[in-house]
């Protein structure tokens, strides 16, 4: 089993265990994965490793035909494609998002719009879009203030539900940390509840999202 794990925190996780709520979680469920059965894991820190933005620059190379391409607009296409290739290589990933101004980091943004491409990753037919990314189990670890789950102001599992899916990984399971910020007790009763959603999970008694 290939298991890729996703950190998109700017917060490092320290050894004092203090820092990343969402990284040290899923370090957890990682660990307990490993434990289950052998598993290969490749980890992309994309607090430490910045992806650039989808600009005009990067459209260009993308909509410029191969054999056309210069130095630069090739190193950058090529740089997506390896995002991509480590994502096809996986039979597992776990993303670690934590909630920035109620919406996913821009971190994991940049990769979303890195790996998402018209006939490579999804492609359009006359029945509608559909994935290219198949057969995958991803696991989302949520870290979060305040508590959102279910509530109106929680845009974060609609939309990954929406752009994952619609790359063809539907397999998703949530983790939720909340009310991390809400002191002390509740930041204890968060990181609590999200480890007992992983025990849970992992003996089956969870359906996917």
């Amino acid at each position: 089993m290939n298991i890729l794990q996703i950190n998109t925190s700017a917060r490092r996780l320290q050894e004092n265990g203090q820092g990343s709520h969402s990284t040290r979680l899923a370090n957890e469920l990682v660990a307990a994965l490993q434990e289950r059965e052998p598993a290969t894991l490749s980890v992309l820190d994309l607090g430490q490793q910045t992806l650039p933005a989808l600009d005009e620059a990067t459209l260009q190379a993308l909509f410029t035909p191969a054999e056309q391409r210069s130095e630069a607009q090739a190193a950058r296409v090529a740089q997506d494609m390896a995002l991509i290739e480590q994502v096809k290589a996986q039979d597992v990933l776990v993303l670690a998002v934590p909630m920035i101004n109620f919406g996913i980091p821009t971190q994991l943004k940049h990769w979303i719009d890195a790996i998402a491409k018209a006939g490579v990753t999804f492609r359009y037919t006359a029945n509608g879009p559909e994935g290219l990314l198949l057969g995958k189990k991803v696991y989302i670890v949520l870290a979060r203030g305040g508590v959102y789950r279910d509530q109106p102001s929680d845009t974060m599992v609609p939309y990954l539900k929406t752009v994952l899916g619609f790359l063809g990984m539907t397999d998703l399971h949530f983790i939720y940390a909340e009310g991390l910020a809400m002191g002390p007790d509740a930041e204890a009763a968060g990181l609590a509840a999200a480890r007992g959603q992983i025990v849970a999970l992992l003996q089956g008694e969870e359906q996917p999202a």
